[in-house]
């Protein structure tokens, strides 16, 4: 089939042969089965498929193993003869090895390029969900983000974001006026929570230069999809971080794709490993946003697949969207087990020719049962599968050539050094640093008329004291001079020491955000 990814095949009692097609993989897709089934190798040969067809992958390498798309597999390996067997076996004739086109990506600049994204594009929503913030401090981080953007402050990093906090808790006052409450205790839970994050290592997340969409969506010269892989071993320490860094992802290939309809072929593959971490303890409004992603993002000709043990641990609003399954083994220990069991071979087409939620059971490892799209979009009938063998090398490549891949890279010196441009926090600490020296000159002022009012009535009563006369008891003509001298005098001192000088301060500290 040349519109299509081969998966695999068969003899007596398997599909004699199982193809993707192309035309419908944007309509995403589910990789399903226990630890140790074969999932991993299912990805990756559906990330050779595509990438074979031109269609540019973007995968979540989680254990590390799928490092090995960039390098060829040998005879040498241990599973060479198994490999080649099942190849004859599925009818897979033009078996060979070969290595595809992979670029590596990091979070955190270790194992691949550095991946960034601003605080502004990530959103109040995704920050919450990374957080896990309380609906009244996803309350605060929303005013936040308002104000910022209404006074012109770009929220690019993590410090632009703390310092926008600390201004919102000092004016709190005036603010909650206008937007509601903002209690200074829940700023300061949010900034604990910032901490945190900072300290697992997630400030290297945000900031600039942004990842372009377009360096994800290449192919290389010989028109082979690049293969985009992120090293996730480490990330998966902070599994908020990952799952809301993919979410954002989606996200941002959600705004920013033109419509397409439904293309010869999908202009972008999403593989989501891990997807029960999406999920879990998710509120309301972020299933809704990955429904509502999942629904209308392959009209942007973007194919999303989700990759988890269970298709329990997929929302069925979603699970029913993923048109491509390939299901390996469950396993059946407990009644909930059984239950999910049941309830996954109830989502196939019914084979005749076998029972499906026993094959489910029953398939070894490499084995799936699979149900592909067909011709106007139906579900295909379930099979029973031998998926095919992989032409790169199965496992991980080694810390070397992973360097020597990342070194000869176009995008090496795009984004490697990490920009630092002035926003909120630069524009914030230059206008305390002006209000304090505009402040510092207002008391040195008073102090001067302090002085200068001190030095005229000592001089006063100097003076009355060497004509002769008591100060308590002036001439008719210093009575009326004095009280014309001591009004000015008192209205100065009056207004400096008490509402003007603090009008001045207030005046400087409340213009901080006067406007762009």
């Amino acid at each position: 089939m040349e519109n299509g990814v081969f998966v695999g095949g068969g003899g007596e009692g398997y599909s004699v042969k199982q193809w993707l097609r192309l035309d419908y993989a944007n309509r995403h897709g589910l990789v399903a089965g226990a630890t140790g089934t074969g999932k991993t190798v299912t990805l990756q040969i559906l990330a050779e498929g595509f990438s074979a067809q031109g269609v540019p992958v973007f995968m979540a390498d989680v254990k590390g193993d799928l490092s090995g798309l960039a390098k060829p597999g040998s005879a040498d390996f241990k599973l060479h003869q198994p490999f080649t067997d099942r190849a004859k076996t599925i009818g897979f004739d033009d078996y060979s090895y070969r290595d595809f086109p992979v670029t590596f990506w990091d979070l955190f600049g270790d194992q691949g390029h550095p991946i960034r994204t601003t605080v502004a594009e990530m959103g109040p929503l995704l920050i919450s969900r990374l957080l896990e913030l309380s609906e009244a401090q996803e309350g605060i981080l929303n005013i936040a983000f308002r104000v910022a953007d209404e006074e012109g402050l770009p929220l690019l990093d993590l410090k632009d974001l703390q310092s926008m906090l600390v201004w919102l808790g000092e004016n709190k006052d005036s603010v909650s006026l206008r937007y509601g409450n903002i209690a200074v205790q829940s700023v300061g839970a949010i900034q604990r929570r910032l901490l945190v994050l900072e300290n697992q290592g997630g400030a290297d997340f945000f900031g600039e230069p942004s990842l372009e969409l377009r360096d994800l969506m290449r192919t290389d010269p010989n028109g082979l999809g690049q293969i985009n892989i992120l090293a996730a071993d480490k990330l998966m320490a902070s599994p908020r971080l990952y799952a809301t860094f993919l979410l954002w992802l989606l996200s941002e290939l959600f705004e920013e794709l033109p419509e397409v309809g439904d293309p010869d072929k999908p202009k972008l593959v999403f593989f989501f490993d891990e997807a029960h971490l999406l999920f879990d303890d998710a509120p309301k409004a972020l299933v809704d946003k990955v429904e509502q992603v999942a629904r209308l993002i392959r009209s942007k000709g973007v194919g999303v697949y989700f990759i988890t043990q269970n298709p329990d641990d997929i929302p069925e609003d979603i699970l029913g969207q993923l048109g491509n399954r390939v299901q390996h083994a469950l396993r059946a220990f407990t009644a909930r087990d059984r239950k999910a069991l049941r309830m996954a071979a109830e989502t196939y087409r019914e084979n005749p020719a076998f029972d499906t939620e026993q094959a489910i059971r029953e398939v070894g490892v490499g084995e799936a049962v699979t149900s592909m799209l067909e011709r106007k979009g139906i579900p295909g009938i379930v099979e029973r599968t031998l998926i095919r063998p992989p032409s790169s090398q199965l496992g991980p490549i080694t810390p070397a050539e992973r360097g020597g891949i990342m070194g000869a890279s176009d995008l090496a010196d795009k984004y490697t050094e990490r920009l630092d441009r002035h926003s909120a926090f630069e524009i914030l600490a230059q206008r305390t640093a002006e209000a304090a020296t505009a402040a510092e000159e207002a008391e040195q002022k008073e102090a001067e008329l302090d002085a200068a009012m001190r030095e005229y009535n000592a001089g006063r009563r100097y003076t009355g004291t060497r004509v002769g006369r008591s100060t308590s008891q002036p001439t008719r003509k210093n009575r009326k001079d004095e009280s014309f001298g001591e009004a000015i005098a008192n209205v100065v001192v009056k207004e400096l020491k008490g509402t003007t000088g603090r009008r001045i301060v207030r005046g400087i500290l409340g213009g901080l955000f006067k406007g762009r």
